[in-house]
């Protein structure tokens, strides 16, 4: 019996030891974010990219197998920015349909894509939708503010829940760092963002703060059991609701990707974050939190 405490007792110690070093790992993720973001935005005017539901343009579907290799090609000399995909069968992987999406108008785009098949495209074998810029430049907008509110909303309720400036700006914190390192992973995997990327952010705010708010609850608000306890009692509790939130969209995310680009974004989005989200409450969270909690207990 007392071999499991001894392991768990070396390893509350060697977490006393060395908590403030494994802070290194979130700080050089951050900082290299905060550099890919930087050098992101001097070249592009932006920190992500954007597809024609947030710039404006025309999505045209076309059903059928088509070969997207040469027909990209083809695109890519005619209108420049474009994006290729194709719709499959969830069952047999067959090929049902192909969207193209071009910044040109509908009536460029049908009338080349008539050219290069060599068929007419009708309301049976195609649709086209075209977004106005002015139109998509102002949902954009909206997305982005409703994304700020929810952000500055989320913060207001932390910092009147704890009441305590450092670990409510430990809160905050986490969840901007976890949203600043998934949009650097996705600008690096070079994911144009759609309207459903900007929902997944949001969705994302409310996946990340979950659990830093059950990790601070327990330390500050509990009164039995030591520190390394009570992190450990967190511990258990969250990783296993990010875990199966995590392995829940993922398993979506293989289903969906044949058919649905938007549901595709929205769960590799909030899978990316998930994952960030481990790190920077079980590292930066609980660090900061420990070194915030010793140094009040020392002071007594």
């Amino acid at each position: 019996m007392e071999e499991p405490q001894n392991q768990e007792t070396h390893k509350k110690n060697w977490h006393d030891k060395h908590y403030k070093t494994l802070l290194l790992v979130p700080i050089a993720l951050l900082m290299f974010s905060l550099v890919y973001l930087g050098l992101f935005y001097s070249q592009h005017n932006d920190i992500f990219l954007k597809d024609i539901s947030l710039t404006g343009g025309t999505s045209a579907t076309v059903n059928g197998k088509l070969d997207i290799i040469p027909l990209e090609k083809e695109l890519v000399a005619e209108f420049g920015e474009v994006n290729v995909r194709v719709i499959s069968d969830l069952i047999t992987g067959e090929q049902l349909a192909t969207i193209i999406e071009t910044t040109a108008n509908s009536e460029d785009t049908k009338a080349f894509l008539e050219d290069y098949l060599g068929y007419e495209l009708t309301e049976e074998n195609s649709s086209f939708e075209f977004s106005e810029s002015s139109f998509t430049k102002d949902l954009y907008r909206q997305l982005i503010i409703a994304l700020l509110l929810a952000f500055l909303l989320m913060t207001i309720v932390v910092f009147i829940l704890f009441r305590n400036f450092i670990p409510s700006l430990t809160v905050v914190s986490c969840v901007l760092i976890d949203m600043l390192m998934t949009v650097a992973l996705v600008d690096i995997l070079g994911i144009k963002i759609s309207t459903g990327g900007i929902i997944a952010f949001l969705m994302l705010i409310g996946y990340s703060v979950d659990t830093d708010i059950l990790l601070t609850n327990r330390i500050l608000k509990r009164h039995e059991g030591t520190l390394n306890e009570k992190i450990i009692g967190a511990f258990k509790t969250g990783i296993t609701m990010t875990l199966t939130s995590l392995f829940a969209i993922v398993a979506a995310l293989l289903v969906v990707k044949s058919f649905s680009a938007v549901l595709t974004q929205i769960f590799l989005i909030i899978s990316i974050g998930l994952f960030f989200d481990i790190i920077n409450t079980w590292i930066t969270n609980v660090s900061i939190l420990k070194w915030y909690i010793n140094k009040k207990e020392r002071q007594r």
